[in-house]
């Protein structure tokens, strides 16, 4: 390191990580003094251009138990065993390396395996599990980069609308013992999902006001679910005297509960000799139906779906407009039956 002149300004001459860097501080020799002084001090402390020391090695095994400790609190308790299931895939593959150590390259290659093995849908939520779990790592101290950040999700997945029409819907009504079949008039009636049916409380319904409100949705607000009189028929057969609606005396977690539905649906579904249908689809069963009625608008949909955009809700698009096309068609029937038969078939020819 040094200094020296060039015309009226003085210059100071230093190595940085094998780059020679020069920089001109002035007329003033004493200040070129001082200056290149602070840079031997910056450059010895590792804050020369804001560098940091590297943080202290971390397997990724050890960080994804602190993970999920974290995740245990801040996921909602029915999201938490998918964020486990999704972990233990990615610690399977990374566990004995550094944080440091992993590459883009490396989860492109696990992505590349895992799509052979699992859905992509499941991939996917992989994926965006690694990576946030690196930008916490990152949060935390433990990681400077995330190598999972450039490796892009799966696409050409499509949104999921499978759907039951009327009668395939009381075709699978038949299969159902009570408890199901309350489930299910649920799911297909009022379009909330799984975990809010089996962990309805009776303090959340109000038949007067025909309102169920849920205060812990999956965007974490308060929501207010409108019910039929169908639905309201089926609430008043329940004893409502217990801590929920639905299986008021089951004694275990209701996170375990919540699998033995799916369970039980998927034997239901099983039996009905209905194919590649879900408890999740009663919301698409439920969403499919209504647009395809006359005077629904898709934001009629989005609200009663609670979705915040109109994004999630343009998968029922397609359907409104099959639904249009239908009614439009009558005018065939309405406005040419008192045409004579030869002029109800417009030539588009010349």
């Amino acid at each position: 390191m040094g200094i020296y002149q060039r015309g009226d300004n003085w210059y100071i001459d230093f190595t940085f990580k094998r780059q020679r860097v020069r920089e001109c501080i002035g007329p003033n020799k004493k200040l070129a003094g001082k200056v290149i002084a602070k840079r031997k001090t910056e450059i010895a402390e590792n804050k020369y251009l804001d560098v940091r020391k590297e943080p202290d090695p971390v397997k990724f095994h050890d960080f994804a138990v602190e993970y999920l400790q974290w995740a245990k609190g801040a996921h909602k308790p029915s999201n938490y065993p998918s964020t486990v299931s999704n972990m233990r895939s990615l610690d399977k593959e990374f566990q004995s390396k550094g944080l440091h150590e992993i590459t883009s390259w490396e989860i492109e290659q696990f992505k590349a395996r895992r799509k052979k093995e699992v859905k992509p849908a499941t991939v996917n939520r992989e994926l965006a599990l690694i990576k946030h779990f690196y930008a916490k790592a990152i949060e935390a101290g433990k990681a400077k980069e995330n190598p999972a950040r450039k490796v892009k999700l799966l696409k050409g997945l499509g949104k999921r609308c499978r759907y039951l029409m009327p009668d395939e819907y009381y075709h699978l009504l038949g299969y159902c013992d009570e408890n199901m079949k309350r489930l299910v008039i649920m799911g297909a009636h009022t379009g909330m999902r799984r975990a809010e049916i089996v962990n309805l409380r009776p303090g959340q319904v109000n038949l007067l006001q025909s309102i169920i409100t849920l205060p812990d949705t999956k965007t974490g607000e308060s929501q207010e679910v409108r019910i039929n009189e169908t639905v309201k028929a089926l609430l008043r057969q329940m004893p409502m005297t217990g801590p929920y609606v639905f299986f008021p005396d089951y004694r275990a977690k209701r996170e375990s509960l919540l699998n033995k539905v799916s369970t039980d649906f998927k034997e239901t579904v099983k039996r009905a000799g209905i194919e590649d249908f879900h408890f999740h689809d009663l919301r698409h069963t439920f969403a499919s139906n209504l647009i395809m009625q006359d005077g629904v608008e898709l934001n009629d949909v989005r609200e009663c779906l609670r979705h915040k955009t109109m994004d999630m809700t343009m998968r029922y698009a397609h359907l409104s407009a099959k639904h249009k096309t239908r009614v439009v068609g009558t005018l065939d029937r309405v406005m040419s039956q008192n045409l004579p038969q030869e002029e109800k078939i417009v030539s588009i020819t010349r």
